[in-house]
């Protein structure tokens, strides 16, 4: 077995067949073929399942593609090092998060002081964020959700509070506050399953013994704007992320007692990388700031 071989199997795995692969490395076909041939009869057992179009991957292969991910994040970290990317000045990092209004002033304030500094911001519920980073698609992300894993770092570094967001023309848009007692029996859109907003408001109603009507789910936060912005139904917001938008109001709910924390999370064998370490402490000054 040689790390030839393995990265021959890992790109084709990734890639999902042998010419894409191939392509990528600028390596023949044949080659690349050859040398994951000569892995699957170092080991004794099938890897891929080649098929007319591509390859999937059998279960040791899966099991393979795990190890190898691992590894070869670990060699471009090496890499960057190397090359000094890691230093004051540049780096990519690679972020996960619930929502782009926190994570986008965290990067805006790293490339302030990195000016060479390369992003990817990738934006989903809470529980697929974690995910993110457990399968080293994500360095970094900020996730409503506490990092229970203790494969995990995790720390918080905001709180924020519930509202309710409507159209401009709406009975409550012109209201300083409202209670959870006002919602009863308005029509709600919503998030779906796995989002914290979602969670937290409902522990809210449940602990208020409110009922609403039935939510309207809708699996993108621009999708939830439009619907409200369109009288689909109401929203329930966290304050720091309403954001600008000048055809909903947000009224903040006065008694929804519980709230929503925010985390910045890693890997805990990668806490101590620079860019990494830059962006926890980048999101703890702003909070303190703020």
């Amino acid at each position: 077995m040689s790390i030839a071989q393995l990265k021959a199997f890992h790109v084709v795995a990734v890639c999902g067949g042998f010419s894409q692969a191939a392509r990528d490395m600028a390596i023949s076909q044949s080659t690349l073929s050859a040398h994951v041939r000569d892995l699957e009869a170092a080991c004794g057992f099938n890897l891929l399942e080649r098929r007319a179009r591509g390859v999937s991957l059998s279960s040791n292969g899966e099991r393979l593609l795990e190890i190898t991910t691992r590894l070869f994040s670990a060699e471009r970290e090496a890499n960057a090092f190397l090359r000094g990317e890691a230093g004051a000045s540049g780096g990519h990092l690679r972020v996960a998060a619930d929502g782009p209004i926190l994570a986008l002033p965290i990067l805006s304030h790293m490339k302030s002081e990195r000016p060479k500094l390369t992003f990817s911001l990738s934006i989903d519920n809470s529980a697929r964020v974690i995910e993110q980073v457990m399968d080293y698609r994500a360095d970094v992300a900020i996730t409503a959700r506490v990092p229970n894993d203790p494969r995990l770092f995790g720390k918080h570094f905001l709180s924020m509070r519930l509202g309710l967001c409507v159209p401009l023309d709406h009975p409550l848009a012109r209201e300083q506050s409202v209670t959870m007692r006002a919602l009863e029996g308005l029509s709600f859109v919503m998030r779906e399953r796995g989002s914290r907003t979602r969670e937290v408001f409902e522990k809210n109603l449940a602990g208020h013994a409110i009922s609403i009507e039935q939510i309207v789910e809708i699996s993108s936060r621009e999708g939830v704007r439009e619907a409200i912005a369109n009288r689909v139904g109401c929203g329930v917001i966290a304050d720091l992320e309403f954001g600008n938008d000048n055809r909903l109001a947000f009224v903040p709910i006065e008694d929804a007692h519980d709230i929503i924390d925010e985390y910045v999370i890693c890997l805990a064998e990668r806490q101590h990388l620079p860019l990494i370490r830059g962006f926890i402490h980048a999101a703890a000054a702003l909070h303190t700031a703020r």
